[in-house]
């Protein structure tokens, strides 16, 4: 099993002897800057390398005694492994739930089938480097997982020790060049590619040099020093060389391996019939235009998450990022259509990207995977000429319901604990802001690390399920990318109203699976009012008020156009798929309707454009392509309008629409 061999290689790390220390101090320096040099110092690394490896693990956050989804801790991410295993998955797919999203061909699966496994989850060089950074510095497993200083003292002990295994020199003041071997090492990769690529971030970071504020408040730098490394050191390490066959799309820096989905045909016994999984062939963008990257999360591990989208009666998705080093599987090309926004509208246009993890555990995201994701999204977007914004880069919880009766159950992955912000700073498409008071747009954008909403609920619930089971606990207040919508400009103000979530009109929560009263970093909205501190935007049909002081601003002023009723009409529908009119169907495809939403867009309001539409249809029903027209695109003449209508995008009518330049009607 990977944990008790993790724990013999621990143990033999350990047997190589500590590398030597000086005594502690009765009184460790308390400044964030001085325990990095510090412990870079005791343990002979330099501090370039230790802040950047530091960097590439956490972005020197603390993330205060809170495990990531790896099991790692600490601004250095010193892993344990019993975390990982203690930790259950919830599992991507609930009852009743199509994810498939196409009313031609509903699919259900067996949830068991998504109950995923604990053992595998981790590669084994990763799993337990918290065990052997309390033996190469005498302190206690808690101690490093909750105290920043000893954590940084164990992260730089497993760093020089890994310098030693590999012979080369230790020493604060040796050459940071020298130790990329140990750097690559420290990733937890398992394949020499993934391995690298962290190492290379880590060094591309020595040269642009890096400044912030952590978590708790303390300004640490990272001085831009330009470091071409030996790169000798990785060769010694005898990791695995990973696939990459002629055709993997993925950026050439990015590590990378073709995993594939299968696309084959299965019996069902119970019925006695014939289906296939767990995607469909397609021909884009030839044949129809990407239009979205939709970002999920597992709600699982990463290796049991794999061997679900190996199995042929599962869902498809187009990549799988793993946590602990950002390693990239492909299992889909981007011709063809996944099952996994339970949209089939969305589906068609849409490349999913799942990163290990939990929506609502408590965990975080690691920088490795963070960086990792931005490189290969904003690779697949320049490829396809997907806009690098939160119009078409959406998160799986921004995904409309196909009709009123699916809203409920569809997914909020992944959560409001997901950075938005500083994803977007990494695809280099930063939030700015782009007007002022008087250009009627505001674009989310909370500072993430101060920005701790009390949410509640965690680890109790599965992806989709709005209310909480008693009793339900409070979340570690943490950073959130979410900002909270009330009814009126006050705190103690009851939340807003999302009619899909709660039809009898009764106040959203604050659960954490509960997205109904939240806006998100990097959404644009129509402000609609103004009172002091506080900002209202129209949202799912209603004003929702936001704190948004000017001394520390939760949006930006944005321009662009918005979306009104045409003259005349007083309300209009919205729908959560852009299917064509009835006529455009030839007679050997079934008409898919289009039916209105729960929701109400009347005369006055205003909601951000996203685009305007063509409608169409993707007839993909077949496992060889022999039904009628299969593998075809029906297109009409009618044209939607994509529209930010409330946490989840969504489509009008153009007919039913004019569209305006923002300042036109804004408020005063």
């Amino acid at each position: 099993m990977l944990l008790a061999a993790a724990v013999a290689a621990a143990t033999a790390l350990v047997a190589t002897g500590p590398v030597a220390a000086q005594p502690l101090t009765a009184q460790p320096a308390s400044d964030r800057q001085d325990q990095y040099a510090a412990a870079a110092t005791e343990y002979g690394v330099p501090q370039s390398v230790l802040l950047g490896v530091s960097y590439l693990e956490s972005r020197w956050d603390t993330h205060p005694g809170q495990p990531s989804t790896s099991g790692g801790y600490g601004p250095m991410h010193l892993t344990d492994a019993q975390h990982v295993l203690a930790t259950p998955a919830s599992g991507h797919v609930s009852e009743d739930e199509d994810p498939r999203g196409d009313d031609s061909r509903p699919l259900t699966l067996n949830p068991a089938t998504a109950a995923a496994p604990a053992e595998d989850v981790l590669p084994q060089a990763s799993l337990q480097t918290l065990d052997a950074a309390a033996a190469l510095t005498g302190l206690a497993e808690e101690t490093l997982r909750t105290d920043a200083a000893a954590n940084i003292r164990g992260g730089a002990a497993l760093l020089a020790s890994y310098q030693k295994q590999l012979g080369s020199p230790v020493g604060a003041a040796t050459d940071p060049a020298a130790w990329y071997g140990a750097v690559a090492r420290y990733s937890g990769a398992d394949t020499e590619d993934a391995a690298a690529a962290f190492a290379d971030e880590v060094y591309d970071q020595l040269g642009l040099g890096a400044a912030r504020t952590t978590d708790d408040g303390q300004r640490v730098t990272l001085a831009a020093t330009a470091v071409k490394p030996d790169q000798s050191g990785l060769h010694r390490l005898g990791l695995r060389r990973a696939e990459r066959p002629d055709g993997l799309e993925c950026p050439v820096r990015l590590a990378c391996e073709w995993i594939p989905a299968p696309y084959e045909e299965y019996y069902i016994p119970k019925t006695k019939t014939w289906d296939y999984g767990n995607h469909d062939i397609g021909n884009r963008p030839a044949q129809q235009k990407l239009e979205y990257i939709v970002i999920h999360d597992t709600e699982g591990y990463f290796g049991p998450s794999v061997n679900l989208v190996k199995d042929p009666t599962y869902l498809g998705w187009h990549y799988t990022l793993r946590s602990v080093d950002g390693y990239v599987a492909q299992h889909i090309k981007a011709k063809d259509v996944g099952w996994q926004a339970g949209n089939w509208y969305v589906n068609a246009k849409s490349i999913g990207i799942e990163h290990e993890g939990f929506a609502g555990h408590g965990t975080w995201y690691t920088e490795a995977m963070y960086r990792a994701s931005a490189k290969l999204v904003r690779h697949l977007a320049l490829r396809f000429q997907i806009p690098l914004d939160r119009q078409h880069i959406i998160g799986h919880d921004n995904v409309p319901g196909t009709v009123a009766g699916t809203v409920a159950g569809m997914h909020w992955d992944p959560g409001p604990y997901w950075d938005w912000s500083h994803y977007f700073d990494l695809m280099k498409a930063p939030f700015r802001s782009t007007g002022n008071a008087h250009t009627g747009l505001v674009t989310i954008d909370p500072d993430f690390a101060a920005n701790q909403p009390a949410f509640y609920g965690c680890n109790q619930q599965p992806p989709g399920v709005p209310d909480p089971v008693p009793p339900a606990a409070p979340c570690p207040l943490r950073g959130s990318s979410a900002v909270i919508l009330h009814t009126a400009p006050s705190a103690t103000a009851p939340l807003v109203n999302d009619l899909g979530l709660r039809p009898n009109g009764t106040p959203d929560t604050m659960y954490i699976s509960d997205h109904g009263a939240r806006a998100s970093a990097g959404q644009t909205y129509a402000v609609a009012d103004v009172q002091g501190d506080w900002t209202a935007i129209w949202y799912l049909g209603q004003r929702a008020w936001f704190y948004n002081p000017a001394s520390a601003p939760t949006a930006k002023w944005s321009t662009g156009f918005v979306v009104t009723p045409k003259p005349g009409k007083t309300t209009i529908p919205v729908y959560g798929r852009a299917y064509p009119e009835k006529e455009a169907y030839p007679a050997t495809i079934p008409f898919q309707g289009v039916s209105p939403l729960q929701y109400t867009f009347s005369a006055g309001q205003r909601y951000t454009l996203g685009g305007v539409l063509p409608s169409e249809y993707y007839r993909a029903v077949s496992f060889d392509g022999s039904a009628p027209d299969d593998r075809t695109v029906v297109r009409g003449d009618t044209k939607y309008v994509q529209i930010q209508f409330g946490h989840r995008i969504m489509y009008a009518n153009l007919d039913d629409v004019q569209i305006l330049p923002s300042p036109i009607g804004a408020p005063r």
